[in-house]
């Protein structure tokens, strides 16, 4: 049987080292906080807000919370970021995805500081990604990293496929596991042939959201499984883009959906929170990578 990759149990160890560092912070005398800014009401994200004020609550860290109405314009947004940008109670600022259409995000983003955007997608950020320099990296990818550390599953020297090619997954996660060493191959929808590519794989990292459709057939035995999907199935279950029944007798080790990759990613945003508190104070804070 694979050993499950127990993203609960990691997260709950990453937020205990955020608490310590911010009542380490405390004691100097500095604030950590995280503005978290909400557009709309849609119920997916409201359910992630709350999700992440309780981390911060965990952690020690103070919640700043700014819930706007849908018909929130693109300057009354940018107006908000400006002022948190100064504001030294903010260490970091939040803005949940996905913002209404008429809201670009992109430009959203990049008004936001670079040494408060916690979610680590500001194109300087990104960049420093793509340098190989310190900052905050995209959360979900820095949970993986950390969740392979912490099963001491190196990716040194491994081949690796990754399916998805976004900016908040797919992008962050070659770039990272590059810079630990991994030779990985990008999938996407055009690419042809991604069971075979799956199947020369050491680890698979899918983030494609599509419900169930990596099977055991695209998998090498003992291939470590990340499903990063999260989806809801023809009955409404919710499920990734793995079918776990299927590949976990097959993998070495995987994570199960709900408990693994998700949990990782709201931790991580604690621990990109704190290090920007404590560089905000002068201090060498050390980023996730």
């Amino acid at each position: 049987m694979a050993t499950i990759l127990d993203g609960k149990a990691v997260a709950q160890k990453v937020r205990e080292e955020a608490r310590q560092r911010v009542e380490r912070l405390t004691a100097r005398g500095r604030r950590c906080g995280l503005a978290v800014i909400l557009v709309g009401d849609d119920p997916a994200s409201q359910v992630y807000v709350r999700n992440k004020r309780k981390d911060c609550a965990a952690c020690g860290i103070e919640t700043h919370d700014y819930d706007l109405p849908a018909t929130t314009t693109q300057e009354e947004l940018e107006d908000l970021l400006d002022r948190l940008n100064v504001d030294p109670a903010v260490s970091g600022i939040l803005v949940q995805m996905p913002l209404p259409a008429h809201i670009d995000a992109q430009q959203a983003i990049q008004h936001i500081s670079p040494e408060k955007d916690v979610d680590g997608l500001h194109p300087v950020n990104l960049g420093r990604l793509v340098l190989g320099l310190p900052g905050p990296r995209p959360c979900t990818p820095a949970g993986v990293m950390r969740l392979l550390r912490e099963y001491d599953i190196d990716p040194a020297g491994k081949e690796v496929a990754v399916f998805g090619r976004s900016v908040l997954v797919g992008k962050p996660m070659v770039l990272m596991l590059t810079e630990h060493d991994a030779t990985v191959t990008i999938c996407h929808s055009r690419t042809p042939h991604k069971a075979e590519t799956a199947q020369r794989a050491d680890i698979v990292i899918s983030a494609i959201g599509r419900p169930r459709l990596v099977k055991a057939d695209w998998m090498r035995p003992g291939a470590v499984v990340i499903d990063v999907g999260m989806n809801r199935d023809e009955e409404g279950r919710l499920c990734g883009d793995v079918d776990f029944d299927e590949v976990e007798p097959v993998a070495s080790a995987i994570t199960p959906v709900p408990g693994g990759v998700g949990p990782m990613t709201r931790a991580m945003l604690m621990l990109n929170t704190v290090a920007a508190a404590e560089r905000l104070a002068g201090l060498p804070g050390e980023w996730p990578r």
